[in-house]
């Protein structure tokens, strides 16, 4: 699995014009599932941006979590993550997974998060979605479970 993390003072996800999903402080996440993940990398995925220190604490230093700050946390479906442009300029998106397994995978990473108290909202799977945020920072932070980068 991929993700973007980006934090935010508050950030929407929209689908025709209809707001789907919305929080305050918290994480913007894009989620990208490749077609080897597993059980293994849901829960990392899950621990890693949950416990990303990355909010800053009294001192102004970047030392605590989503968990600490009781942030809120979006969703937002993303395969393009995985688009390999190493060859031609048109992404191959040959390692990202089918749409069922994809769709599976990202419904499981909202209900881990749910299952740890927070509070979750998503966009809309396989939709084309506006997303609109405000990039506290900025920061902005790239996670990869098989640890590619």
């Amino acid at each position: 699995m991929r993700a973007v993390v980006q934090r935010v003072s508050k950030a929407s996800v929209s689908v025709d014009g209809d707001i789907v999903g919305e929080i305050g402080k918290g994480l913007l996440v894009f989620l990208g599932v490749g077609k080897d993940d597993n059980d293994d990398d849901l829960e990392y995925m899950v621990g890693k941006i949950l416990g990303l220190r990355i909010f800053e604490d009294d001192d102004g230093k970047m030392n605590l979590s989503l968990e600490d700050i009781d942030g809120d946390i979006l969703v937002v479906s993303q395969f393009t993550l995985y688009g390999d442009v190493r060859k031609g300029r048109r992404p191959s998106f040959s390692t990202s997974a089918g749409p069922d397994i994809a769709e599976n995978m990202y419904e499981l990473f909202i209900k881990s998060c749910q299952a740890r108290q927070i509070n979750v909202e998503k966009g809309t799977f396989g939709a084309d979605m506006d997303v609109e945020l405000i990039n506290d920072g900025p920061v902005t932070i790239l996670v990869d479970s098989k640890k590619v980068f």
